[in-house]
């Protein structure tokens, strides 16, 4: 599978992670979670939920906010993990991470 990652903090702050099947082939989709849960635990990130649950897009959304947008201008290591971790949970090859309107879409 390939992915397509579309992480928007703004209309002209857009921010594009392709990649081909073999990069996602090194992870599983449960070690995709594990990351993402990982990083919204160091992060400290918090979201209130009326039934008390978290969503998985609420942690995709609330990790990409608490990191900010350098941290993916800067296209580092971590912003293409991010992305791969992305693809892999939601098991879509292209995703929005609308962090400005803080919803997702496929």
């Amino acid at each position: 599978m390939t992915y397509h990652i579309i992480v928007n903090f703004a209309k002209d702050r857009v921010y594009e992670f392709k990649s081909a099947g073999g990069e996602l082939s090194v992870t599983t989709q449960e070690d995709a979670r594990r990351w993402l849960d990982k990083e919204f635990a160091d992060l400290k990130c918090e979201i209130t939920s009326p039934t008390g649950k978290i969503l998985i897009i609420d942690k995709l959304l609330a990790i990409a906010k608490a990191v900010g947008e350098s941290r993916f201008a800067e296209e580092n290591e971590w912003a293409r993990q991010y992305a791969r971790n992305v693809a892999l949970t939601l098991g879509r090859d292209l995703v929005r991470v609308d962090v400005e309107h803080m919803r997702l879409g496929y």
